[in-house]
């Protein structure tokens, strides 16, 4: 797959280029270029970036940051079997346990959010980080919703996390997790006031938070360009009127 000439290989992680320097010089280099076309795409375009992964996957099948990132890609495409495989073989090169969230909601795409509850009760999750454990206790909530449990999801995400004032990185997407499940209680008021509050959290705009709080509102937005092709339309419908009248007077003259 074609490089931008932008790209150099060195824009990747520190701790990702030293892994690469397992890697024959050149290519460390490709690997490197494929797996930033990866972070470039994966948000906007994840089956470019899945296409890019699977060429760094040939390149250096036996590099854990090339699985990982191959794991995030196919995650991203959807392709959760595959996405697995390809963290667990990460997980396996570097006994590293932050993947293991990750790895419970592809259980979750796979259609087993049961699995995805087990993993939340095994040992690993003792060991994650603070923001590793808060995504799993999304994951854990979203599997309660798979499972038609939805009182249970809103219990789930009931957390001192959710009740701090402090805004951290996954700070709205708790806080919008916590009002989505609301609204599909029926609980309307308190989902209102969380979107509100997930969208003061959400400065980078990771959630649609602001988009739902204006429905709940009553707020639709119009498209200023399919505004302005309407106005010109209906400009060009009023000229056309304006003609066939203008021809009918000269008609009823000629008469």
């Amino acid at each position: 797959m074609p490089i931008p000439e932008d790209v150099t290989g060195d824009e990747i992680d520190k701790d990702v280029r030293q892994e690469l320097q397992s890697l024959p010089k050149g290519l460390a280099e490709d690997v490197a270029k494929n797996l930033v076309m990866v972070a470039r795409l994966i948000d906007e375009d994840p089956e470019g970036a899945y296409g890019y992964s699977k060429v760094a996957l040939r390149l250096a099948s036996r590099v854990a940051a090339v699985r990982e990132a191959a794991g995030f890609a196919a995650y991203a495409s959807q392709k959760y079997s595959e996405a697995l495989a390809e963290f667990r073989a990460a997980r396996r090169m570097t006994g590293n346990v932050e993947l293991w969230p990750v790895m419970a909601d592809c259980e979750r795409g796979l259609g087993r959010p049961e699995k995805a509850l087990d993993m939340a009760g095994a040992p690993e999750v003792h060991k994650l980080d603070k923001a590793g454990q808060v995504e799993m206790r999304l994951v854990v909530a979203g599997a309660r919703r798979d499972m038609g449990q939805l009182d249970a999801a809103i219990v789930t995400l009931q957390s001192p996390e959710l009740a701090s004032n402090s805004v951290q990185p996954w700070t709205a997407r708790l806080r919008y997790a916590y009002a989505d499940a609301l609204l599909a209680a029926g609980r309307e008021s308190e989902a209102r006031e969380w979107f509100a509050k997930a969208v003061e959290s959400d400065k980078d705009g990771s959630t649609d938070a602001s988009d739902r709080l204006a429905e709940l509102d009553g707020v639709e937005f119009v498209d200023a360009f399919d505004e302005a092709e309407e106005g010109a339309d209906s400009e060009a419908a009023e000229r056309v009127v304006e003609v066939d009248d203008e021809d009918g007077e000269e008609g009823d003259l000629k008469d």
